[in-house]
């Protein structure tokens, strides 16, 4: 595999958000296991092949990143176990010099909220927050995402679906804010942003993306990005 190739680090941030710093990169998903990932698009291709499409998505996003601040600037708050996962070894490598820690709470909301605390726990400076959906991200896109925070205490960006597949911090703890915020709905986009405008937190907007859980999904996402391991493993014989 080729050595990543440098990226570079956002702009020094504002004053009074602490010295200038890369972000940290967290990314918050389940381990890509047959029947618990992807159920969606499993009920139309079958749960193996879309725990493989997870796996896939799943790796394209730590590459990404990785590329982007370097591993030990990555998190990873994971629900489930590698060892049950498809590719759970694959996945295991790419995640050296990586922060793993469980996923804590009964829903979404509380798991998101425990995944910014834990990575505040590790120290300052913001963070950026995906999930696993999104295979077509890049480290521009990444650190695009963050940029704002120079001025701005949080940046949240659309899915077509009406969620959001990024929500960058400059304090993580803010992510308290999501608590009590319903999860994979229609509105969870604006939903996110009033609960996280009534903190008082002032949150700027980054791209849409289209998050991927049906097959017109992963075929309008292959059409965009023909690369990478998601593309490869959304063969001819899956897409429509």
């Amino acid at each position: 595999m080729s050595t990543p190739t440098p990226r570079p680090t956002p702009a020094p941030y504002a004053a009074g958000a602490g010295p200038a710093a890369a972000p940290r990169m967290l990314v918050v998903a389940k381990a890509p296991v047959a029947g618990r990932v992807k159920t969606r698009l499993g009920a139309d291709i079958g749960m193996d092949l879309a725990a493989e499409i997870a796996a896939a998505s799943l790796l394209d996003t730590l590459v990404a990143c990785t590329d982007a601040v370097g591993p030990d600037r990555c998190h990873l708050s994971l629900d489930g176990e590698l060892l049950d996962a498809v590719h759970g070894e694959r996945i295991r490598r790419h995640l050296h010099g990586w922060q793993v820690t469980p996923q804590v709470g009964d829903g979404f909301d509380e798991r998101l909220v425990r995944a910014h605390a834990d990575v505040a726990a590790t120290g300052p400076g913001p963070v950026v927050q995906v999930g696993m959906d999104t295979p077509q991200v890049t480290p521009d896109l990444l650190l695009a995402a963050a940029a704002p925070l120079a001025d701005h205490d949080g940046v949240l960006g659309p899915a077509e679906d009406g969620g959001w597949w990024v929500l960058a911090l400059r304090d993580p703890l803010a992510a308290a804010a999501l608590r009590g915020v319903p999860m994979s709905t229609p509105t969870t986009h604006d939903d996110t942003r009033a609960a996280l405008v009534a903190a008082g937190l002032s949150i700027a907007t980054t791209a849409v993306l289209r998050d991927i859980d049906t097959v017109a999904d992963a075929d309008a996402v292959v059409a965009l990005v023909p690369g990478g391991r998601f593309a490869a493993a959304w063969s001819p014989e899956v897409a429509s």
